[in-house]
Parts: structure tokens; sequence; C-alpha cells
């Protein structure tokens, strides 16, 4: 059985950092493109960032751009979020995906995505 396992949400004040990690299990995901999105209450699910299958190459939502980093671990089958100087906007539950190709020379897009985690609660107060 295929899971995406998010963790490392919680609350946190505005200006303060949180990590996300997505565990992959019951396949490897080393061979696909793997990312992050976000839903905020009565908003659509939005990108945040996806990150090529080689790690060489990632991508970015503007917002985020300069505050985020995502990673991978392909040995640990793991994907990371690093949120820093969190805003009160970027509250949002976040969900990790993995796609079905290596590499997309533009940010991914819900079509794109195989699997999903059933996400994590990110909530910054102001």
């Amino acid at each position: 059985q295929v899971q995406l396992e998010e963790s490392g949400g919680g609350l946190v004040q505005a200006g303060g950092s949180l990590r996300l990690s997505c565990a992959a299990s019951g396949r490897t995901f080393s061979n696909v493109a793997m990312g992050w999105f976000r839903q905020a209450p009565g908003k659509e699910r939005e990108f945040v960032a996806h990150i090529s299958a080689s790690g060489s190459n990632t991508y970015y939502a503007d917002s985020v751009k300069g505050r985020f980093t995502i990673s991978r671990d392909n040995a640990k089958n793991t994907v990371y979020l690093q949120m820093t100087s969190l805003k009160p906007e970027d509250t949002a539950v976040y969900y990790c995906t993995a796609t079905n190709r290596r590499y997309y020379a533009r940010p991914i897009t819900l079509p794109d995505c195989d699997y999903w985690g059933q996400g994590t609660q990110v909530t910054v107060s102001s």
C-alpha cells in the first residue's frame, strides 16, 4: 500500500519557522518529482513547491519564494519543506504529493499528482 505521511506541522508565531517532512512508503519515489501544496479554509488547493527526482531542480510559488526551501533525501524516501519567516497567510493544511514524471519545466499542477498525503496543519499566529 502506497502511503505519503506528512509531519512537522503545528502552531507558530509570525516570523517563526517549521520544517515539514513527508515520508513515503509502499514504493520508492526516488524516480519522480515530489511536491507540496496547501489549502486554506474556503480556498482552493494551491501549489507551494516541487523538486525533481534528482533534487537538482526546484520550483516555488511566488508567495513563498525566498522563505521556503524544498529538499529530498532519496535514501530515506523523504521530502522536506523548510519554512521560515512564516506569515499568518501561510496558515493552511499542507499536503505532500508524488507526481508521475522525473522532471517538470514548470510548476506542477493537480493533474500531475498521482499520490497525496493526508495533510498536516500549519497555523501562524500574528
